[in-house]
């Protein structure tokens, strides 16, 4: 079997809507990455950010969804701070339609599977 690109994805819980869809992408047998992210409710705490820092450091690269939660999820922040930290490819993507929400140093794109493609297919 194939070794699939592994990207995280990181996005505001308000916004995880969109996050579904990569994930129904990833699914698709001919589909050339997997996926995975950090979807939970519970507080943040040392051990929560421990996971995050694994996960990131065992991926290939960090697809962000920004959405105009983002700017308030301090989890998202810090999954960000985190891919940075950890030298990762990080593609920026806005959750559903360019709400005019930006992010620190992130180049944007709008959502496409073909910049989506492109991006995991380089990694």
């Amino acid at each position: 079997m194939e070794n699939k690109t592994e990207v995280f994805i990181s996005f505001a819980a308000e916004g995880a809507r969109q996050k579904y869809f990569l994930k129904g992408q990833s699914l698709d047998i001919t589909s050339s990455f997997e996926y995975t992210d950090m979807s939970i409710k519970e507080k943040t705490n040392s051990d929560w950010k421990t996971n995050v820092r694994t996960k990131i450091k065992n991926c290939d690269g960090v697809i962000v969804l920004v959405s105009t939660h983002s700017l308030n999820s301090s989890k998202q922040q810090w999954e960000i701070q985190c891919a940075r930290e950890e030298g990762k490819t990080i593609y920026g993507i806005y959750d559903f339609k360019n709400e005019g929400t930006s992010l620190v140093e992130m180049n944007m794109k709008a959502w496409q599977w073909d910049g989506i493609k492109n991006f995991i297919d380089v990694l």
